[in-house]
């Protein structure tokens, strides 16, 4: 990622694009002209033309000429231009309402005076750790070397420790980096994540609806994905892609099953197997230290009987670590299982 911004600042001029070069030839145009087109843009375009304007910088004469002629317009003065929040200011004033010009400027001066820093650390810290963990180790360090300390902390505690133990060196041997190099990362960075987590903000929606399904009772987490598919088929794959039971246990990997057994009450294990078959029960037990096993096998054939409440608690709190490991990067989810497979 880093030499990507090390790309950009070596390209010398900047490419335009898209509403880059509406607010070019508006500012060219000045206010009269500019203003009589205004008119005929709806909110949201003038929201993103005003921002691509006030963030334009510089524009040689040359590129001016190239996208004037791109429009087959008549300009004949080549003079280069700075778009800056200013000369928005002004180009808004008297052609739009006062309060929605005010309304813009806020927006757009907000915006550049709160650092991108600020707005990562704003970031859920899940989200943010899931990012830096497909991230170089380097450039992972540098983020969370610039967020807020309390945010670089609840996010240290989602990454497996060999990554966070690397990251945590890495940080402690920083030289200081050059003010344009960092401002060339720093808008890298801003289109790497932030736009990217905002356009993904529908796979967050999806995520956290099945966070709320997963902690259903079984029947009624059939009946909503029954309800999804009838309305929203798509939606309703995507949930059951990402819904994890306590019957999907058997398909971790015999190394995932032994780290999630080994951090629950014997207990609770014996609740939780309390009416499964013997398949199911066979694979769950070899997941177990032989102590453990020998235990928990001897609890299970004195059929001590216990309420259907209780074993779907034990369930559903296995199901719970299960899935906070995940997040945490210590075990998957999704993986290929290379031992024992369970087909219901």
């Amino acid at each position: 990622m880093a030499g990507r911004a090390a790309v950009k600042a070596n390209s010398g001029v900047r490419t335009l694009q898209g509403v880059d070069k509406v607010a070019t030839l508006l500012l060219a145009m000045g206010k009269p002209a500019a203003g009589r087109l205004l008119k005929h843009f709806g909110p949201e375009e003038i929201r993103l033309i005003t921002r691509a304007a006030a963030e334009l910088g510089p524009i040689a004469p040359t590129q001016l000429e190239a996208l004037i002629e791109e429009f087959a317009a008549q300009f004949s003065n080549g003079a280069s231009l700075f778009g800056t929040a200013g000369e928005v200011e002004k180009l808004l004033s008297g052609v739009l309402p006062p309060e929605q010009v005010a309304e813009l400027m806020t927006d757009i001066l907000g915006n550049s005076n709160r650092s991108i820093w600020d707005r990562i650390s704003n970031v859920a810290e899940g989200v943010l750790a899931t990012y830096l963990m497909k991230e170089h180790p380097q450039t992972a360090a540098l983020i969370l070397s610039k967020v807020k300390p309390t945010c670089a902390a609840k996010v240290m505690a989602h990454l497996p420790p060999p990554l966070r133990n690397g990251i945590m060196r890495r940080m402690l041997t920083f030289k200081p980096i050059v003010d344009e190099t960092m401002r060339n990362i720093e808008k890298t960075i801003h289109e790497d994540f932030m736009i990217n987590f905002s356009r993904n903000m529908g796979a967050d929606t999806h995520a956290k609806m099945a966070d709320i399904i997963n902690k259903m009772e079984r029947d009624h987490m059939e009946e909503v994905l029954q309800s999804l598919t009838t309305v929203r088929p798509k939606s309703a794959e995507i949930l059951r892609s990402l819904l994890f039971t306590f019957d999907d246990i058997v398909n971790l990997t015999p190394r995932a099953r032994t780290a999630l057994f080994d951090q629950i009450p014997n207990d609770r294990v014996v609740l939780a197997l309390k009416g499964t078959d013997d398949a199911f029960r066979s694979i769950i037990l070899s997941s177990l230290a032989s102590r453990v096993r020998r235990m928990v096998e001897h609890e299970l054939n004195g059929k001590e009987p216990a309420s259907q409440r209780d074993v779907l608690d034990a369930r559903r709190a296995i199901t719970d670590l299960a899935l906070e490991m995940a997040g945490r990067g210590e075990i998957e989810l999704n993986s290929e299982n290379d031992g024992d497979t369970y087909i219901r």
